[in-house]
């Protein structure tokens, strides 16, 4: 493949990496929260110390935690988030 290709490519792919914007950055002023996943089936999952600048959602909602951690949960097995400040 020729370099013109390959970078056309590179950007399309780049393209498709958008952050849909937290809503969570508009609600809160803290640089950390806590949130509770609640999964099909009723698991539930808390992790603490989410660093809120580093929420990016999509098919997958990634950030990363205080204790260094990053997390990717798929967004079709959740059915609700609860969030408190830190």
């Amino acid at each position: 493949m020729s370099k013109n290709i390959k970078q056309g490519f590179k950007e399309m792919i780049d393209e498709l990496e958008i952050d849909l914007q937290s809503s969570i950055k508009d609600w809160t002023n803290k640089g950390y929260v806590t949130q509770i996943y609640h999964f099909v089936g009723g698991v539930k999952r808390t992790y603490s110390g989410i660093e809120v600048k580093t929420i990016r959602q999509g098919q997958f909602t990634k950030f990363r935690c205080r204790n260094g951690a990053m997390v990717m949960i798929n967004d079709a097995n959740v059915l609700m988030v609860e969030v408190f400040e830190e």
